[in-house]
């Protein structure tokens, strides 16, 4: 009996939930009917914070996860939801914790409660924002919704509210309408949207009502500011005249006003206190808004300021005249490939080899009344190392000493003539065109820092700070080489003074690519402007524009300066402002042979008269020698009068004389004694 007692009163308790879970509570209704007319096409409720009864967060868990509202891992969803309910304990202090979060990427849906988290009506609208909305940071770029009742009309609303800074005016947005639905009612949506072309919150609030924005302008040269609005020296601060333009085209868009903070720095981490200076300083602080100059996209700088556009196509590089190939290269190795060399070497060994075995065979085999030249004297045999070096003789078209008696060696000779004539023709028209040719070898700072080139900088602040504090072995042994003079000074140098270093030759400026040219177009001659090349140091993309981070102004400003590129305009102010790498229109002039032409040809004459003389010392050392070593010899002479012996030790040498007989012969001491008695006796 008790335990079916017991078993009815589950299920009595089990009908009951079953019913209260059937009945839609009428804030989970609003939230169901609210975030499929949010903003975008995926909305996924990211956190809930309230009291609410588990049978009502059960509700809202079966609603929201019914299919309708996207999945939970998909890749698209880039803007999340969080529910709050206003009505339960420290959910205020929650939203004055969250800050910036309020306004940057996440969407918020505020609802009230009663204090146990029991439904009751919504609150009064102009109560709602005085009592929970007023001291929140709900700026230009929120994404907040709440629920109010219009006491006019006494239907609820969902509305927003947005303001451009903490002391400007609350401007109020009514989304829609909402209504609960009953199961009898006819009514398809629960939710009416006051408009339903409702565009974009970055582009339904562009209009700023001439907001006044803060800008940073970097200017490194005074005189730019009285040229901001023209194209006056064109060749000063054009990143910051080309970013000041759009600035103010923006400013236009949004319908905004900019007061610019002008600095000489774009601004650059204390490693003592960790704050920026400069521009970055000012955007870091607060004092500005934009930055009013585009700046290098690093990645120290990208928790410090947010990076919107690439606004100006432009980079600082090594610009220098393309040395001679001589500069560089050996040019009297260049006109043939090793393999060509390879080939030429070995032919050179083999017509030697071949023309002294045919030479050796015609000289055994001529008779010996042939045997003589013209004036009776004997011929000299035939070496390897002649007809080697007649060879190399032809392939030099000096000429062959060696004079061919029979048709198969004059063959092998003018074989070798014609065969090297035009090896020998080859070579010297590749030697002409590549005297006159440029260098390509120079393309990495690696080969910039093993050139002989000099190199220098145009005197900004981030070329002193880039090359200052390089980490990069390469880049910090070129500044402490190359840019670091030994006593202390440095070769940052004025625009103009590089310029003319650059265009007299062998010197590379590290300059921004804008300028560069600009001076470049106005003052080279054509034939100068040929042959100009890049070494790229700083190793950043193009400059970006830049604004605080995490600010309420960040997409609407990114949305405009979008528009300014497709629309053509950021394209006519950089073009307006930068020159483009000058064409090689009038071709190269001749260049005069110098000596770093040459070089490798008068090197390789010293080390030839170097090798002569050393030979020549080696020979007359070893004949010195030989006579020390003849001197300590005896020469003895015998005749039919006696025998006449010099002074010596050791070895005898014994002249017979007599009967037109003489005899030579290497005797010892005791050779000597036997030979002496014989002659004697």
């Amino acid at each position: 009996m008790g335990q079916s007692r017991l078993l009815v009163l589950v299920g009595i308790l089990f009908l009951v939930t079953i019913l209260l879970a059937s009945q839609v509570d009428q804030r989970v209704a609003a939230i169901q009917d609210i975030l499929p007319r949010l903003d975008g096409n995926t909305r996924q409720l990211l956190a809930f914070v309230g009291c609410w009864p588990s049978n009502v967060r059960y509700q809202l868990w079966r609603e929201l996860n019914s299919g309708h509202h996207g999945t939970t891992h998909d890749p698209n969803r880039h803007l999340l939801v969080v529910l709050v309910d206003l009505g339960c304990p420290r959910a205020t202090q929650l939203l004055q914790d969250a800050g910036h979060l309020l306004y940057y990427r996440l969407r918020w849906i505020l609802v009230h409660s009663g204090a146990a988290g029991e439904p009751e009506g919504w609150p009064d609208c102009a109560k709602y924002r005085d009592t929970y909305l007023a001291h929140l940071p709900l700026l230009v770029s929120n994404e907040v919704y709440y629920f109010c009742t219009d006491p006019a009309t006494g239907q609820v609303l969902v509305q927003q509210q947005y303001r451009l800074s903490s002391s400007s005016a609350t401007a109020i947005e009514t989304v829609g309408q909402w209504r609960q639905q009953s199961p009898t009612s006819r009514e398809k949506e629960g939710f009416i949207l006051e408009d339903r072309n409702r565009p974009m919150t970055s582009v339904r609030r562009k209009n700023f009502n001439q907001f006044e924005l803060r800008a940073s302008l970097v200017v490194l040269h005074n005189e730019t500011l009285n040229h901001l609005e023209d194209y006056t020296n064109k060749h000063l601060d054009p990143l910051s005249r080309v970013t000041y333009q759009l600035t103010k085209a923006v400013a236009q868009q949004l319908n905004a006003t900019v007061r610019y903070n002008v600095t000489n720095s774009w601004g650059y981490r204390n490693t003592s206190s960790g704050l920026y200076n400069g521009m970055i300083g000012e955007l870091q602080s607060g004092r500005a808004d934009l930055g009013g100059c585009a700046l290098f996209f690093t990645q120290d700088r990208i928790p410090i300021i947010d990076y919107l556009s690439m606004s100006t196509s432009t980079r600082a590089k090594f610009v220098f005249r393309a040395p001679k190939l001589s500069f560089t290269d050996n040019v009297f190795a260049l006109p043939f490939d090793r393999y060509v060399w390879y080939c030429t070497i070995s032919f050179i060994v083999l017509s030697g080899v071949l023309l002294a075995v045919v030479l050796r065979v015609e000289q055994q085999l001529r008779p010996s009344d042939h045997s003589n030249d013209s004036s009776g004297t004997t011929l000299a045999p035939i070496h390897l190392s002649d007809t080697l070096l007649n060879s190399f003789g032809t392939t030099c078209q000096q000429g062959s000493f060696i004079e061919p008696k029979t048709a198969a060696s004059r063959c092998l000779v003018l074989l070798c003539l014609v065969v090297l004539m035009f090896l020998y023709a080859s070579y010297s028209a590749n030697i002409v065109a590549l005297i006159q040719s440029p260098s390509t070898k120079i393309r990495t700072v690696e080969d910039l820092l093993v050139s002989r080139m000099k190199t220098g900088a145009e005197d900004t602040v981030y070329n002193k700070y880039y090359f200052r504090h390089a980490t990069d072995p390469v880049r910090k042994a070129l500044y402490e080489r190359k840019i670091r003079n030994k006593d202390g000074t440095e070769n940052f140098v004025t625009l103009s003074h590089g310029i003319e270093l650059m265009r007299q030759g062998l010197y590379a400026l590290h300059v921004e690519l804008g300028v560069c040219y600009r001076l470049i177009s106005d003052t080279f001659q054509e034939e100068e402007k040929c042959g100009l090349q890049e070494v790229e140091y700083i190793k950043v993309i193009d400059p970006y524009y830049a604004v605080q981070k995490n600010t309420s102004f960040r997409e609407p400003v990114r949305i405009s300066l979008f528009q300014l590129r497709e629309f053509g305009i950021q394209g006519r102010e950089q073009a307006q402002l930068y020159t483009k790498k000058p064409r090689c229109s009038g071709g190269t002039s001749f260049i005069q042979v110098s000596i770093v032409d040459v070089w490798p040809a008068l090197a390789t004459l010293g080390w030839g008269y170097l090798l002569t003389i050393g030979m020549l010392i080696a020979e007359k050392l070893w004949s010195v020698g030989q006579r020390n070593l003849r001197s300590h010899h005896v020469c003895v002479v015998v005749s039919g009068n006696g025998l006449v012996q010099l002074p010596s030790q050791g070895i005898l040498k014994i002249g017979l004389e007599g009967n037109s007989r003489n005899r030579y012969g290497h005797l010892d001491d005791e050779d000597y004694q036997q030979e002496h008695r014989k002659r004697v006796q």
